[in-house]
């Protein structure tokens, strides 16, 4: 996959090295030279600029790139500029950096797939995130196994856990099976929690919404991921 990572501070730059690492291409991007010139070696690619400057982030391949991370941290107004930029252009999936609860509502507002909150999560666990297309959330054993939450693809919607064969096919193992569920506050208000339904069994039959709690090594849960979602 190709991803643009911009801000090359220790969140960045470490995530960038890890995706690179991970076999793929990688454009690391900050304003300072210092730092672009630090990771040259272990980042795909490095550029030096200005990303709150539109003239200059439209010439780069946006339309090639499958996801665009805004990890600067130090300057909130560079952040929202940025991130507000890359919106306008339309990127394929715009993952921005929260500085604060304040800054997470601006990016919210402005609309972007997702967001990063570098003090509670390691880029090692974002990298992972990231290499596993269609993860809902990942937890690394090691190097090799990884526990990940991950959607239904649309094929399986509507079959149980025997019908899709996840350890005869796909050698995984389904641990639990989260089902989202509406439930109504005293004050009548409802709001949709997620229920884990306990250890899965054969016959568990599995839903449109259910995110499911699978064990494999990574490179069995990359072929299971790459079947079709809905």
């Amino acid at each position: 996959m190709k991803y643009i990572v911009i801000g090359l501070g220790n969140f960045g730059a470490s995530l960038a090295q890890k995706l690179t690492e991970q076999g793929n291409e990688v454009i690391g991007i900050d304003i300072d030279m210092t730092k672009v010139e630090a990771n040259k070696e272990k980042i795909s690619h490095t550029i030096a600029m200005d990303a709150t400057d539109e003239f200059t982030v439209a010439g780069l391949p946006l339309r090639d790139t499958d996801i665009v991370l805004v990890a600067i941290g130090e300057d909130q107004g560079a952040n929202i500029m940025t991130t507000a930029l890359l919106k306008n252009l339309e990127v394929k999936r715009l993952i921005s950096r929260a500085i604060n609860p304040l800054h997470e509502k601006v990016l919210q507002a402005l609309g972007v797939d997702e967001i990063v909150h570098p003090e509670e999560e390691t880029a090692e666990r974002w990298a992972k995130k990231l290499y596993f297309n269609n993860v809902v959330d990942s937890f690394v054993l090691n190097d090799h196994y990884s526990i990940i939450e991950a959607k239904v693809p649309n094929d399986y919607i509507g079959k149980t856990v025997l019908e899709v064969g996840f350890r005869s096919k796909f050698n995984l193992l389904v641990l639990t099976i989260i089902k989202k569920v509406e439930v109504k506050s005293i004050l009548g208000k409802t709001k949709t929690e997620r229920q884990i339904q306990g250890v899965a069994s054969a016959d568990n039959k599995l839903e449109k919404d259910n995110i499911l709690v699978l064990y494999g090594s990574n490179k069995d849960l990359q072929v299971f991921l790459k079947q079709k979602l809905r």
